[in-house]
């Protein structure tokens, strides 16, 4: 097991280094001086979704939705809850498909919503559909 962890901050995308032992005890970025850890999903872009993805050294699920969609909107509450329950072991985020429509093509995003949970830059594993929270603790508790 590594000694620290690095871990990228959900407000200013700087990259962290945390020892493992602190990384329950609420540690701050050291560039904005903000919580690493919101209890909420990150809400990723085009320009950083790169680097939440390949730099954190936490799984991280992401939930691939659009504005119009009903069943993402439905789920929406759901994944925050996930959050909360999920972090620091998981970091949660969400990217809008609309917004970044070749990211949505690049990962191959048929239906939305679709979680995918990411490790070390690579798709570990991928569900359709909407879920409640209990699913998704469930899901991604078991793939990582």
């Amino acid at each position: 097991m590594p000694e620290s962890l690095h871990i990228v901050c959900p407000h200013c995308d700087a990259v962290n280094r945390i020892p493992v032992d602190k990384i329950t005890a609420q540690p701050i970025c050291g560039s904005c001086k903000k919580a690493l850890f919101t209890a909420h999903p990150v809400e990723l872009s085009a320009s950083n979704f790169e680097k939440h993805i390949t730099r954190n050294d936490v799984p991280v699920l992401v939930d691939f939705w659009a504005p119009w969609c009903g069943p993402c909107r439905m789920m929406a509450p759901a994944f925050v809850q996930a959050a909360a329950k999920l972090e620091p072991g998981i970091r949660l985020a969400k990217l809008n498909t609309e917004e970044a429509q070749e990211l949505g093509a690049r990962y191959n995003i048929r239906s939305i919503p679709t979680l995918a949970l990411f490790k070390n830059g690579s798709e570990i594993s991928r569900q359709a559909g909407a879920m409640d929270v209990g699913s998704i603790i469930a899901w991604a508790k078991s793939k990582v």
